[in-house]
């Protein structure tokens, strides 16, 4: 503890992101990144905007990049926030809306870990809700009756790190009987397979849904997320980010968003391209004696049986392959592996083929 700090500083837990080593002939399979590269047409807006323009400030509304994803879900641009990466919208969200005196968040005792870490960082307290034991989020367990109000739900969809995706249905439902308090669904990975709550956004104006263009439209360097919900938690999100950043996305960043979105072709081949390679994956790890939980997301949630998840994360370690172990005791047993190229998949496989025998 310094005595430099402010007094919360000593108390947080900071979020532990997935290592990014540098070393010779690296099979990077933890941190959920698309194999495949951005679309074309977002890298030549790279090029065409790395010019002159650059000395000036970027649209601090990012006006074209939320008109672009209104329209791609049929909802209208005010109902659309950005942000420096969808883990800056939910420091947004956490922030602006979760903030309830004596009000508990409720939220998947396993689910994306930065959740707890914006709890502490906000002093927010969490109710963490246990999944089923398949690590299916019970949509019940969030329409039952409470005899205090929450201050909000949020979870992600398909669930991180597990993988499995909540039917539009149950999200409907846990909207429906919460009308008073944010409803938030964290979207990451729902290009990979699942329904996206954004379908539900004319109805229920207490939804949230977020986001990232980190994944299924490989921009995760250039740092792109975005809300989507009702004008009013909108304007909310607004009065934050115009308090802290007024300018969290850069010129090139935006250009580059907008192309993406727009290339849907592009979207769709790579997105199927890595559906079909989960599915592989996944039939060779069963070979393999991997139980492998039903995923919706670009990556899976494995474990065997007969070697512990530490000892497989690091004798692949040792053979230049990097997956994500978590030390949570619930889901310390399992792996959680990027779906990379068939060519990378096949080498894992090969790999672990040879650990487990």
């Amino acid at each position: 503890m310094s005595r430099f700090w402010s007094d919360h500083v000593s108390g947080l837990s900071p979020y532990v992101a997935g290592e990014q080593p540098r070393l010779p002939d690296l099979l990077k399979l933890n941190t959920n990144e698309n194999p495949y590269g951005p679309s074309p047409k977002a890298l030549q807006a790279i090029r065409q905007a790395a010019d002159n323009r650059l000395r000036l400030y970027p649209d601090n509304e990012s006006v074209a990049l939320r008109e672009a994803i209104a329209v791609l879900h049929g909802i209208d641009a005010a109902q659309v926030f950005v942000g420096n990466g969808s883990d800056e919208v939910l420091a947004h969200v956490f922030n602006g809306l979760f903030r309830r005196a004596g009000r508990a968040l409720l939220m998947p005792d396993v689910t994306y870990s930065f959740y707890s870490t914006y709890c502490v960082l906000y002093d927010i307290n969490a109710q963490l809700v246990p999944l089923a034991d398949d690590f299916s989020i019970v949509a019940s367990d969030y329409t039952a009756e409470r005899t205090g109000l929450p201050a909000g739900i949020i979870f992600a969809n398909p669930n991180a790190p597990t993988g499995i995706a909540m039917p539009l249905s149950d999200i409907e439902a846990i909207a429906r009987a919460n009308p008073d308090i944010p409803v938030v669904i964290d979207e990451a990975y729902v290009d990979f397979g699942a329904e996206s709550a954004s379908a539900l956004l004319g109805k229920y104006d207490n939804l949230l849904v977020i986001h990232t263009m980190s994944k299924s439209r490989s921009l995760a360097g250039l740092r792109v997320g975005f809300a989507m919900g009702s004008r009013e938690i909108v304007d909310g999100l607004n009065r934050i980010k115009d308090s802290f950043n007024s300018y969290p996305l850069d010129s090139v960043a935006q250009v580059a968003a907008v192309a993406a979105i727009q290339d849907t072709a592009y979207l769709d081949n790579t997105r199927h391209a890595i559906m079909q390679a989960r599915e592989v994956l996944t039939r060779g790890l069963v070979a393999l004696g991997f139980e492998v939980l039903p995923s919706a997301a670009n990556f899976v949630f494995a474990r065997h049986p007969q070697h512990t998840g530490l000892d497989l994360s690091q004798a692949l370690r040792a053979r230049n392959i990097l997956v994500r172990h978590f030390k949570n005791q619930r889901i310390d047993q399992f792996l959680r592996i990027t779906v990379g190229t068939p060519e990378e998949c096949e080498r894992l496989c090969i790999t672990l083929a040879e650990i487990c025998r």
